[in-house]
């Protein structure tokens, strides 16, 4: 049988009349590639970066020195403004869900928006637990303002592809990619956060700063809040 069917590729080589298929080389940079640019360019103006500022105590520099801490005892700290950065998607009118610890406390919420617009944030409601936050954006009721479909987190599979958009380090709105890879996810390694609560597990690249972006499907669908990192 080995040897029939090396005779018959080589007589249809010999036989004009008869058709060989040809392999189809890609021609073009888009049948070369699969780009997320699509889904991107739906989501990402939805996608907002928050800035919190919250009061702390400045430490007391002397606190732990055995020879000074008594000669300064009453010069505590003094109030002084720390500011703190995250993400955040907005999801209906002048609303922007986030997570709970990126503005946890805050004195003062700023929401930039992808194409540079700013508005005064208030959060107005939050889950600890599930470390989750809603803020309305003052003044901006009436605004075109852009927005993401809720997908439903209970038709994933593991495997399928998303998409993580946010503001890591502060430098910018970056936009990552990779699969599902657990759903229903408990005990987040030792987190806060309690264990009753179940996760989205994704490989897709997460830093500081993209916390409350969005995790979207190839639908440009929402269908989580990244959360954090567990290493």
């Amino acid at each position: 049988m080995k040897r029939f069917f090396h005779a018959l590729v080589i007589s249809l080589a010999w036989f004009p009349g008869v058709a060989v298929a040809e392999t189809q080389v890609p021609e073009t940079s888009a049948q070369v590639q699969l780009s997320f640019a699509p889904v991107v360019q739906h989501t990402a103006p939805a996608v907002v970066n928050i800035y919190a500022t919250f009061a702390s105590a400045r430490a007391n520099p002397f606190a732990n020195d055995p020879f000074f801490s008594e000669f300064f005892r009453g010069f505590g700290g003094q109030p002084q403004a720390q500011n703190a950065l995250g993400s955040g998607v907005l999801v209906g009118d002048a609303l922007v869900v986030t997570n709970y610890h990126v503005v946890r406390d805050a004195i003062a919420i700023r929401v930039v928006l992808a194409d540079r617009r700013e508005y005064s944030g208030k959060a107005i409601l939050a889950d600890e637990a599930a470390d989750l936050a809603v803020i309305r954006l003052e003044g901006a009721q009436g605004d075109d303002l852009p927005k993401l479909e809720i997908g439903d987190s209970d038709a994933l599979a593991v495997g399928d592809l998303v998409l993580a958009i946010g503001n890591p380090f502060g430098v910018g709105q970056t936009v990552s990619s990779g699969i599902i890879s657990g759903l229903a996810r408990t005990g987040t390694g030792g987190s806060a956060l309690a264990n009753d609560r179940y996760f989205i597990q994704t490989d897709a690249p997460i830093n500081p700063g993209n916390s409350g972006g969005a995790l979207v499907d190839m639908r440009g669908r929402l269908i989580g809040i990244n959360t954090l990192i567990v290493t």
